[in-house]
């Protein structure tokens, strides 16, 4: 969550940030993308194998992310890159080259 300060200083509000995030497993050779509101719980529980579709490739490692406003905007981003279907466009879009 950001925080945002107003005209007073004793006073804060803070703002729900959602975010695209791109993992990478080293033992599956895959990304993974996804999109979630908590992405240091959401990495956790990549990690702990409670998600069905990651736990085959741990450990992931957080090789992207970005930031949005709504959550509508980071699910979009999230399927405009996973219609891509090109691991080298990720790497491309995270600034790695390709191996």
């Amino acid at each position: 969550m950001q925080e945002v300060r107003g005209s007073s200083p004793l006073t804060s509000t803070k703002v729900l940030m959602f975010y695209l995030y791109i993992l990478w497993s080293e033992s599956r050779k895959r990304f993974y993308i996804g999109h979630s509101s908590d992405l240091d719980d959401r990495l956790l529980r990549h990690n702990s194998g409670r998600s069905k579709s990651t736990k085959g490739g741990l450990p992931w490692i957080l090789v992207h992310s970005e930031e949005f406003e709504t959550k509508q905007l980071a699910f979009a981003s999230e399927l405009e890159i996973k219609a891509w279907k090109s691991s080298l466009r990720v790497k491309e879009l995270i600034g790695k080259r390709p191996a």
